[in-house]
Order: structure tokens, then C-alpha cells, then sequence
């Protein structure tokens, strides 16, 4: 932050546990928001450092010469049918179009949410906010997900049943 000069922009990655660190890096946090502005935190999932880290990180943009009012969090998702990035699956550029995208009009999602700068302050300077649009994971109750189960089973077992019958009426009148 010293560094700039009033007007100078700058991006740096941290890891997770810098944005709700406290004692030094609560201070350090409340400096950067009212010296800069912190407009942005894109929320990377783990393993985009892979090989070299597997923890979270972040991707904190800010200016500086003016305060935060608002922060913008984007989480970036993994790609489809991806678990986890690695040596093997990095992260690729193409990834960041919806960003791209989302950084000129930035609009809520489910990826995208906006913070006060009074909720930070409310907070402790906690810059560790979940998304609260992500879709929820819903956990059903093992039993009715067994009864579901069972009753998608029987009526595969009547399909079956239904298809031999078909089949067989078919080749009887193929046969005469």
C-alpha cells in the first residue's frame, strides 16, 4: 500500500486465513480499507496453487486514495465434472470469461454478492464472508431417499416385465 501512489491500483493472492486473521491482521485489514479501495474479492477454491498449496485463496483488487464503501466477492466455481484443480488440471484463462464478463456490469448471482463496508466494520474488518446465494446442499433423510429407491426399483422391475412381454408378442408374430 505504500508503495502507490494515490490512484494506483494493485491485485495481490492471499490465502483464506488472511481475510479473518485478527490482532495485527485485523489492523492491517482496517488500514487497507480506509486508505483503498477494496472493490474486489475473487474467492478461488482449493488447489489452484497445486502442487505447491491446496488451500483457498483470494484475489484481493483495490486503489488506492479513497475508502471502501462496498466490496464485491466473486467465487469462482470448478469447471464442470472437476472435484479439485491439480498439477495435472490447472487452472486455465478461458476459466475467467464469467468474470470478465460480470466485472464491467456487476450484477448479483450465485456467484457474485455485494458487502458494506458497515457490515466489515460489524464484522471485526472479517473479510471471510460465504457466498449467500450459493445454492444450498440439501441433505435428505436416508430412509425416504431408501423408499424413493425401492419404489424406482419396482417400477424398472414392471418395465422390465412389460418389455419381455412385448418382445415375446412380437417374435410369436414374426414366427407365424
Amino acid at each position: 500500500m505504500t508503495l502507490l501512489k494515490n490512484g494506483g491500483r494493485a491485485a495481490v493472492v492471499l490465502p483464506d486465513g488472511t481475510l479473518f486473521g485478527e490482532g495485527v491482521k485485523t489492523r492491517i485489514k482496517e488500514d487497507l480499507l480506509s486508505a483503498c479501495n477494496l472493490h474486489t474479492i475473487v474467492r478461488f477454491p482449493k488447489g489452484v496453487f497445486a502442487p505447491y498449496t491446496s488451500i483457498q485463496t483470494n484475489l484481493l483488487f483495490f486503489t488506492k486514495g479513497e475508502p471502501t464503501r462496498d466490496i464485491w466477492y466473486y467465487e469462482h466455481p470448478y469447471p464442470e465434472g472437476y472435484k479439485s484443480y491439480s498439477k495435472t488440471k490447472p487452472m486455465n484463462f478461458e476459466e475467467f470469461a464469467p468474470e470478465i464478463a460480470w466485472w464491467e456490469d456487476r450484477q448479483e448471482s450465485e456467484h457474485s454478492w455485494r458487502v458494506s463496508i458497515e457490515d466489515i466494520k460489524a464484522r471485526g474488518f472479517n473479510l471471510d464472508i460465504k457466498n449467500p446465494n450459493a445454492p444450498e446442499l440439501t441433505h435428505e433423510d436416508p430412509d425416504v431417499l431408501l423408499e424413493r429407491f425401492e419404489q424406482a426399483r419396482i417400477q424398472a422391475a414392471a418395465i422390465r416385465e412389460e418389455l419381455k412381454f412385448a418382445l415375446a408378442a412380437c417374435l410369436l408374430r414374426e414366427a407365424e
